[in-house]
């Protein structure tokens, strides 16, 4: 399947700042594709293509999506990363960047997840908002967003690293132009705890706890979120409605982590702990 077919009408991307042929989107991504089934991680496509922009970067995330959705995936909502301030410093971008969710993503809460299926895991804690209706396009707020979500509940963000965070040659980071090709690093999401509707509670207050295996790992709070987790969302449909894609009814929108990445070890159980919002725990074995 082309990315023209599917990939950047379906998802919307920048075309007119596209560096690469097309030749080269579809082979990185399915470089992407062969590195996640196989869990050989890929060498940074920066390297590669020095002269690779974001755009770029979309652009073949957007492609490795065509090629899952033609084994039969099916988009269930989206997830927005560099939501704060310090990572978005950390890695030289002034706005959020953002993923795909589907449906194979999802683990039921208190799960099991395969560890050997993955590369070098991550956990994030987040709220995820499940949307009733579709969110408007260009000029949408925050009042928007919480308008149009049903319910709001906590969650587990699963990453992973289909590209090689250090070459092993160069010593090269990975950079933010890797990641956004990795589908934003997103490979799963838990969701749990107690469903709210998004004005019964003040949502920048939301604080969580963070355990592995019983010892507290992080902790944080929702307004680190670009000052509250729904403006990221809002961010997000501005974002697409250029390109005709909406956030639609039924969706699913991870607004972005008020932690740090929790890296994961074969046997490691995490437990997410939102006080009235409840928890989410999932074990990876």
């Amino acid at each position: 399947m082309s990315i023209a077919k599917f990939g950047i009408a379906k998802f919307g991307i920048a075309k007119p700042a596209l560096t690469l042929p097309a030749a080269a989107l579809a082979d990185a991504a399915q470089r992407l594709n062969t590195a996640e089934k196989t869990r050989v991680q890929i060498r940074q496509l920066s390297l590669d293509w020095p002269q690779m922009t974001l755009a770029d970067s979309y652009a073949i995330q957007h492609a490795w999506m065509a090629l899952k959705a033609a084994e039969g995936r099916v988009v269930k909502g989206h997830k927005i990363g560099l939501t704060s301030k310090a990572m978005q410093m950390a890695v030289k971008i002034n706005e959020p960047d953002y993923g795909v969710l589907l449906d194979d993503m999802f683990v039921p809460e208190g799960g099991t997840v395969a560890f050997d299926q993955l590369i070098q895991p991550r956990v994030e804690m987040e709220l995820a908002f499940v949307l009733k209706r579709a969110l408007p396009g260009v000029g949408c707020t925050i009042y928007d967003v919480l308008n149009a979500t049903d319910f709001v509940v906590p969650a587990i963000e699963i990453l992973d690293a289909r590209i090689e965070r250090v070459d092993p040659q160069t010593g090269a980071t990975r950079t933010v132009r890797d990641t956004i090709a990795d589908n934003a690093a997103n490979c799963g999401i838990v969701t749990g705890g107690r469903p709210v509707r998004p004005l019964d509670v003040d949502l920048r207050w939301v604080a969580g706890l963070l355990y592995r295996n019983g010892e507290i790992e992080e902790t944080g709070v929702s307004a680190g979120v670009l000052n509250h987790p729904a403006q990221g969302i809002a961010w997000l449909a501005n974002r697409l409605a250029p390109h005709g894609v909406t956030l639609e009814a039924g969706h699913v929108v991870l607004a972005g982590s008020f932690i740090r990445p929790v890296d994961i070890r074969k046997g490691d159980t995490i437990h997410a702990d939102l006080g009235p919002l409840g928890s989410v725990t999932c074990h990876f074995a």
